[in-house]
């Protein structure tokens, strides 16, 4: 099943920050795999965190984007919900997407089992200098990550590919299929739809992408979607996220399950505006 969640309704980031991770939704079991054949140092989550920089992102929203990654992951409450896992260690790599044939790994696969390596990973994150390109394929993006599980140095009880993101795919593959293919080889996509400005035609923006994420992106057990509707919570939006995935947990306040039907936002219609804009 998969859920949703905005992070402009769900403030549940003070219990967080009294160390009550267990007042969050209890763990999903997707792919807890406890025992394995596989030779790797064991981590609990091998986590990609997938970071669109389109054009249609301002230089602003990519500043802060950086910052909240970079702050979640030294903060509080991600570094409790750290030490509640079974290994207390987590695999990450970060990188950046826009065009089908575009994507930069800015973080290659980094260890975090406490403060320390914790730091480590943040200040590599806001070392690097900010970019844009231009489209916007999240197929790109999720058929890049895919393999990328296959060069971690450690092996996972859970494997979760973090999808953030301003606008549907509009280049390369349907999103759906890139989408299946990562669900059937037990990987969960979760979403981060940042809807902080009013849909523009300029930059093909849509209504709903948060309904969107929820129906043509995310995938397998315990996915769940985390909007940014107010670009004040943006940072506590992207904390909120990587404490969920890291604890195996989803969201439980006000959150409303997603039933398997006929996506309410055509999962072409990225494409569909291209065409009829560009005719190609």
């Amino acid at each position: 099943m998969r859920w949703c969640v905005s992070i402009g309704a769900v403030l549940f980031a003070g219990a967080m920050a009294g160390g009550d991770v267990a007042s969050i939704a209890a763990p999903n079991t997707a792919r807890q795999l406890t025992e394995t054949t596989d030779s790797r140092p064991a981590v609990d989550i091998e986590l990609i965190l997938a970071v669109d920089v389109s054009y249609s992102m301002d230089m602003d929203e990519l500043a802060i984007q950086r910052e909240g990654y970079a702050q979640a992951i030294v903060s509080k409450e991600f570094l409790q919900a750290l030490k509640t896992l079974p290994n207390g260690k987590v695999s990450v790599t970060y990188f950046e997407w826009a065009a089908s044939s575009d994507q930069k790994i800015i973080i290659p696969w980094r260890l975090i089992d406490g403060p320390e390596t914790a730091d480590a990973v943040a200040d590599e994150i806001m070392k690097t200098p900010v970019r844009r390109a231009s489209r916007t394929s999240i197929s790109g993006a999720i058929y890049f990550a895919m393999p990328l599980f296959d060069q971690d140095p450690y092996h996972g009880l859970r494997r979760v590919i973090d999808i953030s993101g301003d606008g549907p795919n509009n280049n390369g593959a349907p999103v759906t299929g890139a989408r299946d293919e990562a669900l059937s080889k037990g990987i969960t996509i979760n979403g981060l739809p940042i809807m902080v400005k009013e849909p523009s035609y300029s930059t093909m923006d849509i209504d709903n992408l948060d309904y969107y994420y929820e129906d043509c992106v995310i995938g397998g057990p315990g996915s769940f979607v985390v909007s940014i509707k107010d670009r004040e919570k943006f940072k506590e939006a992207i904390r909120t996220k990587l404490v969920l995935e890291v604890a195996g947990r989803t969201p439980e306040r006000r959150v409303i399950p997603v039933a398997e039907k006929e996506p309410r936002v055509s999962c072409l219609i990225g494409e569909k505006i291209w065409q009829d804009r560009w005719g190609r």
